[in-house]
């Protein structure tokens, strides 16, 4: 086996000399066990968190031990029966090429590896829209905010894996929809899959930009935002928000590598317009994974969601995979192809 681990915690933006490949022997499995060999593999904003040594909501990666994500892959060596040789699994034994699970193990990175439905999605679909991004989207949006046929929907980061998935859950469902990218060709793509508009925060402050999207749509303000970014995004949104606006926060990408104190101007517009705030996880919502995977099954075959993933090639770059997600370098889904 042959994994990435932590070589030392990052100081600010991961650098390519936090990580080192580590290798083991395959030992032979044990009763229970199954093999996986891993052809795809994940990486998300919110490993950042967990390379640091403090206490949250999932326990921080040890340095010199092999780190953990989602991936999928298939069984080539099993004493499990109900994961035979051939079928494919999701799981969250990432970063590395093979995996040992079941039997006696304690699930790796908390989750218990999953066999994949017979849906006809493409595999690293799984890690995507069909995925914990889009069960992450879909619960945000619908579950924490509550987004409603004809209301208005603010997305930030809506080039990426969750991001896009939100914009698109909320067209299909008959919601106008608001994003905001890092570029010209981020927003032409945005568009492209259903935004009613599309802000560029590179090119100027994001609430005056926000602003005239909605006066250019006619619409009053926003009624659910979800954030990805915090910070500018989060403040001109609250900025902008109708009376009982929900925010549904899913990340903060903005202060994951500085912790930087967030400058709020507007945080007193929740008293008076009543805007309910509520972070959420994935596992919040494990119990309803399976109608999201049916509704969103059927979004995929209708075309109204499409699934779009930035591929690096090779184990080796899943460090570039990872540090490319604060350059903005993945447009979707940001894969590594094992």
């Amino acid at each position: 086996m042959r994994a990435w681990a932590l070589k030392s915690r990052p100081a600010g933006t991961p650098v390519a000399d936090n990580f080192q490949m580590i290798e083991a022997p395959d030992a032979p499995i044990g009763e229970g066990e199954f093999r996986i060999a891993n052809s795809w593999l994940s990486v998300d904003p919110y490993m950042r968190g967990r390379m640091n040594d403090v206490k949250s909501y999932a326990p921080p990666f040890g340095i010199g031990e092999a780190m953990t994500g989602g991936a999928v892959g298939t069984v080539t060596e099993s004493n499990n029966a109900d994961y035979p040789v051939g079928c494919k699994v999701l799981h969250m034994a990432g970063w590395r090429d093979t995996a040992v699970a079941g039997g006696s193990n304690p699930p790796i990175g908390g989750m218990p590896p999953v066999k994949l439905p017979d849906l006809d999605v493409a595999d690293q679909h799984w890690l995507s829209i069909i995925g914990m991004p889009g069960g992450t989207a879909w619960f945000g949006l619908l579950n924490v905010g509550a987004a409603k046929e004809g209301e208005t929907v603010f997305v930030s980061a809506a080039a990426g894996a969750v991001g896009s998935t939100v914009t698109q859950i909320a067209k299909a469902k008959g919601m106008t929809v608001i994003g905001s990218a890092g570029g010209a060709d981020k927003c032409a793509w945005v568009k492209e899959i259903g935004a009613d508009a599309c802000i560029d925060y590179k090119a100027g402050p994001v609430l005056p930009q926000l602003r005239a999207a909605l006066k250019s749509l006619g619409k009053s303000g926003v009624d659910v935002y979800f954030d990805n970014v915090g910070g500018e995004h989060l403040d001109a949104a609250l900025a902008c928000a109708n009376e009982r606006a929900r925010v549904a926060i899913c990340g903060m990408i903005d202060v994951y590598n500085d912790q930087k104190p967030q400058s709020m101007q507007y945080l007193t517009m929740i008293i008076g317009l009543r805007i309910k705030i509520e972070g959420f996880l994935y596992p919040d919502f494990a119990a309803q994974v399976p109608e999201f995977n049916a509704g969103m099954a059927e979004l995929i075959a209708s075309g109204a969601v499409k699934g779009r993933e930035t591929v690096m090639e090779g184990l080796e770059k899943a460090p570039d995979a990872f540090i490319g997600l604060f350059a903005g370098a993945n447009t979707g889904k940001m894969l590594v192809k094992v």
